[in-house]
């Protein structure tokens, strides 16, 4: 386990430092437990509104569209659980000193890309050959 590595609330990694340095790296650690903490919160508001609501409304439009909303605040909450897993996914690449690295091609992930998703896997261009791969083999 590493020796906390003090990083500024206002850092930023940038393309001029070392790649995956201790900064860098605490830096997408904290960006990710904070994410992973703001889905379990939203989560748990879901079920608690979940649960409120789970009451017999006599007006069958109300009853439908009350029904409607619960199924999108469901399929919302499996989006939910599915992104925790990959934000877990991602803290343990962290553990283990792959983050940052396309799972193809073994090269850096663009900083601005880990930026905007941290939970990346692939360079944008890994990416783009393998959504291509995909419609390819769907339309088959």
């Amino acid at each position: 386990m590493k020796v906390d590595t003090f990083v500024p609330d206002d850092y930023r990694p940038a393309e001029n430092e070392p790649f995956m340095n201790d900064r860098q790296v605490e830096y997408f650690r904290r960006k990710l437990q904070t994410w992973k903490q703001e889905m379990l919160d939203q989560s748990a508001e879901t079920i608690e509104g979940l649960q409120g609501s789970a009451r017999s409304v006599p007006d069958i439009a109300d009853r439908a569209s009350e029904e409607t909303d619960r199924a999108l605040e469901l399929r919302t909450r499996d989006r939910q659980r599915k992104l925790v897993s990959k934000i877990d996914a991602a803290l343990r690449r962290i553990e283990n000193g792959e983050f940052g690295y396309c799972e193809v091609t073994g090269e850096p992930i663009s900083l601005k890309r880990l930026d905007a998703r941290p939970i990346a896997t692939m360079t944008l261009e890994a990416q783009e050959k393998h959504e291509r791969r995909e419609r390819v083999h769907r339309e088959d």
